[in-house]
């Protein structure tokens, strides 16, 4: 997705205005008198804080003009919204809304389909969380969150889980100024451990040591995930002989291995 072209839904990017905080101030006060210009005037004068968020999302796949819209809906939604009495900086209000108008828009356009009633669990379980932050001035437990929509604590759990954006191995998480670090450097793998690695030897070791026609079995029900009636049919005997041949070479299996390890 390149975001960096001179024009995305027929705005030209390279000829955006930029405000001056006075200019912002001003445009914000003729704006709540009524005036519908100063409102149309901002939009335009704030597109360039819209094309910076939707960089953050540049590896999403999505196309750039939708990202770029949707961004603009909370851009609108952070100009409507806006206090001038906070003394808060209007970028510093905006960001987070066209950031969670975005996420709402990805959330909703996902292929990993969540049903309507985990996702309004989901939203009213933040919605609470957000009040519970504003009146008691800290981070609520699930369980308080659960207690006050009345649901059980491990639909609430569930419910945050599923709207959670699926993110990318690759998603750089940090930047030392050299290469960047991504997820996957943060997942350990527990296939890379010596003791598993040893382990694997082992049940290699133990599998030589069966006959023909155990190996044979396990290879097609474990490795290859056939069920004991297409094995019966494959080689010919009933399956209650291959659920028999399986037990005996399993429990060879472990003597083999725990004699290994002795």
């Amino acid at each position: 997705m390149l975001v960096n072209k001179v024009e995305i839904c027929g705005v030209n990017t390279a000829k955006l205005p930029v405000l001056s905080s006075a200019k912002m101030r001003e445009l914000l006060e003729r704006m709540q008198q009524g005036e519908h210009s100063a409102r149309e005037e901002l939009i335009q004068g704030n597109l360039r804080l819209v094309l910076s968020v939707i960089q953050r999302f540049n590896n999403r796949g999505e196309y750039v003009d939708d990202l770029f819209q949707v961004g603009c809906i909370g851009l609108m939604k952070a100009i409507d919204n806006f206090d001038l009495s906070q003394n808060v900086k209007f970028s510093t209000y905006a960001v987070p809304m066209i950031i969670g108008e975005i996420r709402r828009y990805l959330r909703d356009n996902n292929p990993l389909r969540v049903s309507r009633s985990l996702r309004d669990i989901a939203y009213k379980a933040l919605q609470v969380r957000d009040a519970l932050v504003s009146k008691n001035g800290k981070e609520p437990t699930v369980a308080e969150i659960a207690e006050e929509l009345k649901v059980p604590r491990e639909e609430v759990v569930f419910a945050l889980d599923a709207i959670q954006e699926p993110i990318s191995l690759f998603e750089p998480i940090y930047h030392d100024g050299g290469d960047p670090i991504f997820v996957m450097d943060q997942i350990s793998d527990d296939k890379a451990v010596d003791s598993q690695w040893l382990e694997g030897i082992s049940i290699k070791e133990a599998l030589h040591k069966l006959n023909e026609r155990e190996r044979m079995i396990l290879r097609m029900r474990f490795f290859e995930g056939r069920t004991q009636m297409e094995v019966a049919e494959e080689i010919g005997i009933s399956q209650a002989q291959v659920s028999r041949l399986e037990k005996t070479a399993l429990k060879h299996m472990r003597h083999n291995i725990v004699g290994e390890r002795a």
